[in-house]
């Protein structure tokens, strides 16, 4: 069965994105494309959930989304 995973995309100064997932503390990578990021996103997300360990998964949910320009 496959999971959902939502994720928060940043794009940085030097124009790298970079992808944190919600729900999976410390799994986050980057990318010089969205393409790259996703692809790598999917990548350490199997590395995260295939640990010897039981891996740590939040149940946090994400209620909104809103963004804020200052």
């Amino acid at each position: 069965m496959k999971r959902k995973y939502n994720i928060i995309i940043e794009k940085d100064v030097d124009g790298w994105y970079i992808s944190e997932v919600f729900g999976l503390p410390g799994c986050h990578t980057q990318g010089k494309t969205i393409d790259q990021l996703i692809e790598r996103t999917k990548e350490v997300i199997n590395a995260y959930l295939e640990t010897e360990e039981e891996p740590e998964i939040s149940e946090l949910r994400c209620s909104a989304w809103q963004n804020c320009r200052i």
